[in-house]
């Protein structure tokens, strides 16, 4: 007997069929894509497609040898036309979405913390760095390359993981749990844990294949009887603030924005105290509109210097194996974000190794050492407006994974996977291109 259920997520896929036909792929079977995704293995024909003046968008096939290949979709800013901001924020949404107004484009970007439990989720997703709206939200652990942007301009480079902050007002300097040891002492500065210390857990399952997940019991701020942890959350009224205070550690990973650690109790902090990053390295931190911690450069990843980019990330992207790639460079003036699209359950469409990748940006006349790794690419998109209507480019292939037995695999390869932080283009002069 056939249940309500059934029909409702049978008259489900059938229109999810049908949207996919209609955008040139034959999906006879969505429940299938999970472990089969050839479908989507189809060539994009060239196009070179203006969006507003300083803004287009062009996509293209390279051949990657033995019948493989890539889709390269390539957005470029003139960054005296366009206005480039970080768009973050800790509740979800999906990129389509924030291409209305005088957005004229967004893309999905930042190493956000993924993992299949719902329940168990970090208060600040954004690994390592972000600082949103002004306000600096996640210190970094480690130093990794960042996205700044100040009145709209971005810039890329080192962002060391040490600097200075206030508690209760009071001045004091911060360094990243994962950087070398400081030696103790009456100068000893505070060490930043967050939810990039994570480590993500792999169990099989026997739809999707795998399943990621955090270990509650151990996803916690190393134990010692000599130190004190300080909790800070992100009040939405009164900005960050010390919600927890907790003697010898052992603090839950995913219990704040970040965590300061004090090789002894701080003088005179109480719940409630008022916690503001002022500095990060030189940067302070009040010029600061918006930004992101990125991934390895192209050429890192392809010599294999990804040591910062650790188990917080689960199975690393930067392996010498095909793999979908989500890129950013500044060059010659221009912001370039780039997809090289693929999609994982397939024989020939899987994306590029960090070497392809390498050689990729260099014919493209882009040093690879200045090419950067937005996030880790295999569900990432471009949304842009065209003829008054937001479209997309990227992992078409996407599905929303079932967090029930019963419950079936959703087709959102238009509306992608949910976001906690986006890269958004603006006209400068603020008006989109209608």
């Amino acid at each position: 007997m056939t249940t309500p259920t059934a029909h409702a997520r049978s008259d489900e896929d059938r229109e999810a069929a049908q949207v996919l036909r209609a955008h040139g792929y034959d999906v006879p079977d969505i429940q299938a894509l999970a472990l089969d995704q050839r479908a989507f293995a189809i060539r994009v024909t060239d196009r070179d497609l203006p969006l507003a003046p300083g803004a287009h968008l062009r996509s293209r096939c390279v051949d990657l040898g033995a019948g493989s290949f890539t889709n390269v979709h390539t957005l470029t800013l003139d960054l005296e036309a366009v206005r480039a901001e970080v768009h973050s924020r800790t509740d979800t949404f999906h990129l389509p979405e924030l291409v209305s107004g005088s957005v004229l484009a967004a893309m999905s970007g930042s190493f956000a913390f993924i993992s299949d439990d719902p329940a168990y989720q970090p208060a600040e997703p954004c690994l390592d760095f972000c600082c949103r709206d002004g306000t600096v939200i996640s210190a970094p652990t480690v130093g990794k390359p960042a996205l700044l942007v100040r009145d709209g301009h971005p810039v890329i480079e080192p962002l060391p993981a040490r600097g200075t902050l206030t508690l209760d007002g009071r001045p004091y300097r911060w360094v990243g749990s994962k950087e070398p040891a400081m030696p103790p002492g009456p100068a000893a500065p505070l060490v930043v844990y967050g939810a990039a210390n994570c480590e993500i857990r792999y169990r099989d399952h026997p739809r999707t294949g795998f399943l990621r997940h955090v270990d509650r019991s151990s996803n916690v701020t190393p134990r010692s009887d000599s130190v004190v942890d300080y909790v800070v959350a992100d009040d939405p009224e009164r900005g960050l603030r010390v919600s927890q205070i907790r003697p010898r550690g052992g603090s839950d990973l995913f219990s704040g924005s970040f965590i300061l650690r004090s090789d002894r109790p701080v003088t005179d902090v109480a719940l409630g105290a008022p916690v503001e990053i002022t500095e990060i390295a030189s940067h302070e931190a009040s010029a600061l509109e918006s930004g992101i911690s990125l991934g390895p450069s192209v050429a890192d990843a392809a010599n294999g210097h990804t040591a910062a980019y650790d188990a917080s990330l689960g199975k690393s992207p930067f392996h010498d194996a095909r793999h979908a790639r989500t890129l950013i460079a500044l060059h010659d003036g221009r912001l370039i974000l780039q997809i090289l699209d693929g999609a994982p359950h397939t024989d020939t469409f899987r994306g590029a190794t960090p070497r392809e990748t390498a050689e990729l940006c260099a014919v493209d006349g882009l040093d690879p050492h200045h090419v950067y790794h937005l996030d880790g690419g295999a569900t990432s998109k471009i949304a842009y407006r065209h003829a008054g209507t937001a479209r997309v480019v990227g992992s078409m292939h996407y599905l929303r994974w079932p967090t029930t037995a019963e419950e079936p695999f959703r087709w959102q390869g238009l509306e992608g996977r949910t976001l906690h932080s986006a890269i958004i283009l603006k006209p400068r002069t603020g008006k989109a291109h209608p």
